[in-house]
């Protein structure tokens, strides 16, 4: 069964004045779907309004028709929830902390909820050391116990936050493909800064910025409406603030000790420029300058 989450015209503004989310509105189908944005953009704002924890000034949100505003519980049975910041008890094994959380997911037959903890376990790559305190995990390991937690019940929406971040490549890889053979069959949202992981693993993607939605559509969409677009050009460190008063530089690198510059133009921005191969990267940072913003929704 396809899901669709539907987003309406949701905004909240915290004590102090802080405006999270201006008049957000979003469709997100089945499959993996990335939000990106960057820290303090108003990701986690969002994450955590769908997912029933906190609620917004005004807006709507339907899961498949549900109004997750108005019937949380319903909602929850359908959710699972990797937040940004995942606590877990050094001491207890993931068996037995598993076992637990499925107790509180309505799980009650033991021998269902043995066999559950097992599969998911087993789906996670985390069953050789099921028996393992947590405190024992490395970070990446940790991360796949929350996507375990995540996945008890069945859910149809799945929402994790920033679930990359400080870990290894190797980890990196492995949560990475753990996420898209999730994400076949049901809604999975992955919020983050990490260019990379949308570009990996996203079939539609959105970019947010200050509260505000800047671009949606599809990543490979967006890049093709780059090309032609962004130029690039290697200058010494210290002519790189002069080209930025001059040009809309949208992204430097370092490649082998020289400054490479990306630059969003119509056409050729000047001499010594070429023509560069259009990435997601450049979506993303040209779409957060103001340079062709929702010119690939």
């Amino acid at each position: 069964m396809n899901l669709t989450l539907e987003i309406s015209n949701l905004s909240k503004t915290y004590p102090g004045g802080v405006q999270a989310l201006r008049e957000v509105s979003l469709t997100v189908p089945t499959g993996m779907f990335g939000l990106l944005g960057p820290n303090g953009a108003g990701k986690s704002t969002l994450m955590r309004t769908i997912a029933t924890l906190q609620e917004p000034d005004a807006g709507r949100i339907t899961l498949d028709g549900i109004d997750v505003l108005r019937d949380k519980d319903r909602v929850r049975r359908l959710l699972g929830y990797l937040p940004q910041e995942f606590g877990v008890y050094p001491k207890v094994s993931a068996e037995t902390l598993l076992d637990h959380f499925a107790v509180l997911k309505g799980i009650t037959d033991a021998r269902r909820r043995r066999e559950t903890v097992a599969a998911i376990l087993q789906q996670t790559n985390l069953y050789e050391v099921r028996r393992r305190k947590l405190g024992t995990f490395s970070g990446g390991m940790k991360q796949r116990f929350g996507i375990a937690q995540a996945l008890l019940g069945d859910p149809r929406l799945i929402i994790v936050d920033e679930p990359t971040a400080g870990l290894d490549p190797e980890e990196r890889l492995r949560f990475q493909n753990l996420l898209s053979a999730i994400g076949e069959n049901i809604v999975v949202i992955l919020s983050t800064h990490i260019v990379e992981d949308v570009s990996d693993l996203c079939s539609r993607m959105a970019i947010i910025s200050e509260g505000r939605l800047l671009l949606t559509g599809e990543p490979q969409k967006a890049i093709e409406a780059l090309r032609g677009r962004v130029w690039k050009k290697t200058v010494a460190r210290d002519q790189v603030e002069a080209h930025q008063a001059e040009h809309t530089v949208i992204a430097t690198h370092l490649l082998a000790g020289r400054t490479v510059i990306h630059v969003y133009a119509e056409g050729r921005p000047g001499a010594g420029f070429e023509e560069a191969p259009a990435a997601l990267e450049d979506v993303y940072f040209s779409t957060l300058r103001g340079a062709g913003a929702r010119r690939a929704a």
